[in-house]
């Protein structure tokens, strides 16, 4: 199993790079939490790390942690008396339990 640090760098690469550590351990305890909750694990078995990896980057798109705001494309521009407005239709707003659902390998976890 991949260290901490390991997982951090890899995450980072994952996202594109560039993000603050912290976000990221933030992320990965928030992951490694959703799915030791929902599959009633205390420890993380190897064979879902790449999962665990693969829900922080769901996570981190979804919440932007470290972003003060989600802001869409610019849907209209007013000029007299200045006037944007955004388009929120691409910003992403998912639940835990629909990030989960892309996730069911978990379930095969509780069964054994």
């Amino acid at each position: 199993m991949r260290t901490m640090k390991e997982q951090t760098e890899l995450l980072d690469k994952l996202l594109g790079g560039g993000i603050d550590t912290e976000i990221l351990l933030f992320a990965l305890e928030r992951a490694r939490e959703l799915i030791l909750n929902y599959c009633r694990l205390k420890e993380l078995p190897a064979g879902l790390e790449n999962t665990l990896l693969s829900l922080c980057v769901d996570i981190y798109r979804a919440e932007q942690p470290g972003r003060a705001q989600t802001v869409g494309a610019v849907k209209s521009i007013t000029e007299g008396d200045v006037s944007v407005a955004f388009d929120t239709t691409d910003c992403v707003s998912l639940s835990h339990s629909d990030i989960l659902k892309n996730y069911k390998i978990c379930d095969i976890i509780i069964m054994i």
